[in-house]
């Protein structure tokens, strides 16, 4: 069975396992695949350290993150092997019960799975623009999520 708790400090290394291993599923289709950096060699492991953490488990093993700066989900990552199973929307809705009352995100344009979740939860495009991962370019996608 899956649980959703608050991260702990113990969990680190399991978090960076599966930012790395889902990773690349994430930039396919969106950025050139060199553009994969581990968590721990990116410029961007400070704002994962800083963000207010939970993890889904499967009894004791960390399966997937979920990460909120502000009002920002700023971090949605999910084991591979785990996909398929709900974990990704568990983690988010966890997350959208601490934003109120407006969350938005930045997904990769081609990360299709992940748009179709953000907006299967009421996610909207707000805009597109050009950025970069690692020096390589790529278009973002920002969406916003209003809530009564």
């Amino acid at each position: 069975m899956i649980t959703i708790r608050e991260y702990r400090d113990e969990d680190w290394q399991a978090v960076c396992r599966i930012h790395d291993r889902a990773r690349p599923d994430e930039l396919r289709g969106s950025c050139d695949p060199r553009a994969f950096v581990p968590i721990e060699q990116d410029s961007e492991v400070e704002d994962l350290r800083r963000a207010h953490k939970h993890v889904a488990c499967d009894g004791d093993r960390v399966v997937g993150f979920g990460g909120i700066d502000g009002d920002c989900l700023a971090w949605l990552y999910v084991d591979p092997k785990y996909y398929g199973l709900g974990i990704g929307r568990a983690l988010l809705r966890t997350g959208l019960a601490e934003i109120d009352p407006r969350a938005w995100t930045i997904v990769l344009s081609g990360n299709t799975p992940a748009r179709r979740l953000y907006e299967s939860e009421g996610f909207h495009e707000v805009r597109r623009f050009e950025s970069e991962n690692a020096g390589y370019p790529c278009e973002c996608i920002r969406m916003e999520q209003a809530r009564a």
